[in-house]
């Protein structure tokens, strides 16, 4: 397993083992991985709730599919940053699922998310470089997480802001950007997980 904070001191090998043990337990988040990796997509990851939710669900003892809602997909491909490109790939990885991960499963362009967020979310987003920077822009620290499995079956784990307020049940808003959306989404994971502990400041 490999996992990439942004600053290498925020790894912790423990933390990394159990959350890969979490991952890996999940049949269903594998079956996406495993299926995700043969289709070949550029720098693509599996991200947000399908995995911080998870490791919240162990964590608390609540079965591990608890509020999961779907399973965000993230590639990168600055050739063509069209939504019909776009759209090419999000009915490819559907055609690769049956029900119900077909409809579950939510793949987006990384390379393309400037070009759309500030109209949807009324926030600034700079283009990206890579698949990875998104998960520098989360909402929360908590969430900033993404997996992909490799060709020998290894697990790639990045972390940029590491794993341990996510272990910790804490919640804190991203540091390096501050986004309008945190007290509404702390209000919502609170509501699911109440033994969460929101830091905001």
């Amino acid at each position: 397993m490999s996992v990439k904070p942004a600053d290498p001191s925020l790894a912790d090998p423990e933390l990394e083992r159990r959350l890969e043990a979490i991952v890996r337990a999940a049949p269903s988040l594998m079956r996406v991985l495993s299926t995700v990796r043969d289709l070949g997509l550029p720098d693509w990851l599996v991200f947000s709730g399908a995995v911080y939710q998870r490791v919240l669900n162990r964590l608390t003892g609540r079965d591990p599919d608890y509020g999961i809602k779907d399973y965000d997909v993230g590639y990168f491909d600055a050739a063509d940053t069209s939504y019909e490109a776009e759209d090419v790939v999000i009915r490819r990885v559907a055609a690769a699922f049956d029900p119900p991960l077909r409809d579950l499963v939510e793949v987006r362009n990384q390379a393309r998310v400037h070009l759309w967020f500030e109209g949807k979310f009324g926030e600034p987003y700079a283009p990206l470089r890579e698949t990875a920077g998104a998960l520098e822009r989360f909402v929360s620290t908590t969430f900033a997480v993404g997996v992909r499995l490799e060709a020998d079956d290894g697990l790639t784990v990045i972390a940029p802001f590491g794993l341990e307020d996510l272990f910790a049940l804490r919640l804190r808003p991203n540091p390096i950007r501050k986004t309008n959306g945190f007290a509404r989404t702390a209000a919502s994971a609170l509501a699911r997980w109440p033994e969460l502990t929101v830091i905001d400041g």
